[in-house]
C-alpha cells in the first residue's frame, strides 16, 4: 500500500492507497515546530493496523520547516521503503509554462497531474486552503499559471482583528443574502462574496482560455479542506475532488518507480 503525505500551511493530509483506490484519508493540524519523531508517532497512530502494510511513501510540503522533518522521518522510520518527495528533479510529466517554473508549488503540480489524468481536458483547479489557489491546465496537461486569493479563514480572521465591532462567526449559509443581524451580515458577505469572487475569476479565466484556442469543455474542479464551505454557493464549479492532491502524489510516485 502507498502512503501519501500532503503538508499544507494549515493541515497535513494523509492518504492510504491500494493501487488506484484511496482506501482511507486523515487530516491533522500543521505545526511548523513538529519533529520527525512526533510526526512518525502521530502517523503510526492514525494508520493503526495498516501501519505495517505500507510499501511506499510519496510526500510533498509547502512548509519548509516541516519538509525538513518529513525527510528526517522517512530516513529514520521508513528507510527500507521506496519513497518520493516532490521537488525539482522528480519526474512529474507536467510541463510548466510559466516565467519561473521553480516558483510553482509542489501541491499545484500534483493537482495539475491529477486533474489532467481524471478529466483529460482543459481544467481550472480551485484549491481552497490557507490561500485559495486557482490553477489553469491546458487540454495537453500543461500548467499555464493561475491566480491566488486570501483564503476564507484568513479573510474572516483579518476582518475580526481589524474591526472592533465585528467577530469571527461560523461559516454557514445565513437565512438570506440580506443579513438581519451582525452575524448574518458577516456570513452573507463572506459566503456569497467569496463565491462571487470565485465565479468572477473562473469566468475571466475560461474566457481567456477560449480566446487563446482552448475550445474543449473546461472542467472546473474544487479541492482543499475549505472547499465544502463555499462550493454550493458557486455557479461555475463543476466537480468536487477532495482527494485531488493525494491522487496526484500517487501518480507522481508511480511515474518515478518505472
Amino acid at each position: 500500500m502507498l502512503l501519501t503525505i500532503d503538508v499544507g500551511n494549515t493541515n497535513i493530509a494523509f492518504g492510504l492507497h491500494n493501487a488506484d483506490d484511496l482506501l482511507r484519508d486523515w487530516r491533522m493540524r500543521t505545526d511548523a515546530r513538529i519533529t520527525a519523531d512526533e510526526l512518525a508517532l502521530t502517523m503510526r497512530g492514525l494508520l493503526g493496523e495498516h501501519a505495517e502494510r505500507v510499501t511506499g511513501v510519496a510526500a510533498l510540503s509547502t512548509v519548509p520547516a516541516v519538509l525538513r522533518e518529513v525527510r528526517a522521518m522517512l530516513g529514520r522510520h521508513y528507510r527500507s521503503l521506496p519513497r518520493v518527495i516532490v521537488e525539482p528533479g522528480v519526474r512529474t510529466g507536467v510541463p510548466l509554462l510559466v516565467d519561473n517554473p521553480k516558483e510553482v508549488g509542489s501541491d499545484r503540480i500534483a493537482n495539475t497531474l491529477a486533474a489532467h489524468h481524471y478529466f483529460g481536458t482543459a481544467c481550472v483547479v480551485i484549491d481552497f486552503g490557507t490561500s485559495t489557489n486557482i490553477d489553469v491546465i491546458s487540454a495537453k496537461g500543461q500548467f499555464l499559471g493561475g491566480a491566488f486569493t486570501p483564503g476564507i479563514e484568513i479573510s474572516v480572521d483579518a476582518l475580526a482583528s481589524r474591526a472592533a465591532a465585528l467577530r469571527k462567526v461560523e461559516m454557514v449559509r445565513p437565512r438570506s443574502v440580506i443579513g438581519k443581524n451582525t452575524v448574518e451580515c458577516l456570513q452573507s458577505g463572506i459566503m456569497y462574496g467569496y463565491a462571487g469572487q470565485i465565479d468572477g475569476l473562473v469566468a475571466r479565466i475560461t474566457r481567456e482560455l477560449r480566446d487563446t484556442g482552448h475550445t474543449d469543455d473546461i472542467a472546473v474542479i474544487a479541492t482543499g479542506g475549505l472547499a465544502p464551505i463555499v462550493i454550493d454557493e458557486t455557479t461555475t464549479i463543476t466537480h468536487h475532488r477532495p482527494d485531488l492532491t493525494l491522487q496526484g502524489l500517487r501518480l507522481i510516485y508511480e511515474r518515478n518507480q518505472r
